[in-house]
């Protein structure tokens, strides 16, 4: 009898292991309520599988350390710039490269470049640090994603699309007050959730006939790009670096945290195509970073980022890597545990509303909810609800988004699918002993992106 499918492994073997502590639960609740209920607070040697985020948390591979040895050092000028700058070009296509220390660092600088006090920044959904340094600007943020993004249970294969009526708007309501569009791909705070060639496409268009930029965060376009090439009518014979290709030529520039798709540790650009932009975003990047040819970062690590740009658009690389992810997806689907829909590139997000309903938004679920997930087993995810969400700048009140969600976020070639069937089970314990979950009070509240080191204890 034939087999229904075949099974993938990863393109990669396993070179270096770096061991993992294995906890008690008694050890867990010392360490949950020293970390103040915040995964973020907790110290890395007490997690055991650590899905906090995929920012910087990647394995590189062996070309990238044997590169890490070819760091050029010099002030300026170092050879592992123009290596960086040939290969953002090449995948990418944008002309200028701005180096910075991580994606933040890009953020910032495009935000003092683009924005005035007033204007208004539309995108499709926020992103905590990108918002923050739009406010912080002097913009207002405008979400103008379709409505299906707000849904966890919708299917929709492109949830990170912008509403094309909801953007015209902006843009009428607003002239001259709009520097740029904003938009995510994929979109994290949706799940992940990418945004179709299509719809960019349209949103281009849309742009030119209002003279407003679109500015890119490209941070995991690659997952969005393999997205596009499964689901995309047309796309399906390209190849992932050609659709990236596309994409970025729809844009105006984009920012990215090389943390992300590119497989480094550390590191970051703004890359854009417009000469003047460049030479402003140069002179603020020598103010707040460092010297335009490294920008906050050594030589060696644009040497891991220009190598990790290159594996990154892979297609076996990427199936992979959004395949584990689906692996963990489709077992707590099946389980009939609510995760967000469909599953998203870098990240299963549990749906806390569904998961805790005895628990109201205000005494933060999704927040509850994680770290549950670490006193069972020790695996720490991260909350992406109303603690991230923070408080309207102009009111002061808490925003209270529709999504409140528990990001349980897959670092590129680290774990093993045994890893993923632990975490599953973990969620699965949980799940069944729900009820038992109480909420949290705020102890603690910083006035910026509250969600990195805000402390809770149990209600």
């Amino acid at each position: 009898m034939p087999l229904p499918r075949r099974s993938w492994a990863e393109p990669f073997k396993i070179k270096v292991v770096e061991p993992l502590r294995l906890t008690t639960p008694e050890q867990r609740l010392a360490a949950l309520r020293e970390a103040g209920y915040n995964t973020f607070l907790l110290r890395s040697r007490d997690v055991y599988i650590d899905l906090l985020t995929d920012s910087g948390t990647s394995a590189m591979s062996d070309r990238q350390w044997a590169g890490m040895m070819l760091g050029d050092e010099a002030y300026a000028g170092s050879e592992n710039f123009y290596r960086l700058e040939t290969n953002v070009r090449r995948f990418y296509g944008y002309q200028h490269l701005i180096p910075t220390h991580q994606g933040r660092g890009a953020e910032h600088i495009i935000s003092r470049v683009l924005i005035k006090p007033g204007d208004v920044v539309p995108g499709n959904m926020y992103f905590t640090t990108t918002r923050l340094h739009q406010e912080m600007a002097g913009a207002r943020f405008v979400d103008v994603i379709i409505d299906e993004a707000h849904d966890p249970a919708s299917e929709h294969p492109f949830k990170g699309d912008i509403d094309l009526n909801k953007l015209e708007r902006v843009f009428v309501e607003n002239p001259g007050r709009v520097p740029y569009v904003s938009a995510a791909a994929t979109v994290n705070m949706a799940g992940g959730q990418p945004i179709s060639l299509a719809n960019l496409k349209a949103v281009r268009e849309l742009a030119n006939r209002y003279n407003v930029k679109v500015i890119l965060d490209a941070t995991r376009i690659a997952e969005n790009a393999w997205f596009i090439q499964q689901r995309e009518p047309g796309y399906e014979h390209r190849t992932v670096a050609q659709i990236v290709l596309e994409m970025c030529s729809l844009t105006d520039g984009c920012t990215m945290s090389a943390k992300k798709d590119p497989l480094a540790n550390i590191g970051g650009f703004l890359a854009v195509n417009d000469a003047e932009i460049a030479a402003q975003a140069a002179n603020l990047l020598v103010v707040y970073e460092g010297l335009h040819t490294y920008g906050g970062m050594a030589g060696r690590d644009m040497e891991a980022v220009a190598i990790g740009i290159e594996e990154s658009v892979q297609d076996d690389h990427i199936r992979a890597r959004i395949g584990q992810v689906q692996y963990l997806g489709d077992k707590l689907r099946d389980w009939g545990i609510p995760i967000v829909l469909p599953v998203g590139g870098h990240g299963i997000f549990l749906d806390a509303r569904a998961f805790l309903p005895h628990v109201p938004q205000d005494h933060y679920p999704a927040q509850a909810l994680a770290a549950a997930l670490y006193l069972d087993s020790g695996v720490r995810a991260m909350e992406r609800g109303i603690v991230s969400a923070g408080r309207d700048a102009e009111t002061g009140l808490e925003r209270h988004p529709k999504l409140e969600l528990v990001r349980l976020t897959i670092p590129r070639r680290v774990y093993t699918q045994a890893h993923m069937d632990v975490t599953a089970e973990s969620v699965y314990a949980v799940y069944e002993d729900r009820e038992k979950i109480p909420g949290l009070r705020m102890t603690f509240e910083p006035k910026l992106l509250r969600f990195f080191q805000a402390r809770f204890e149990p209600r």
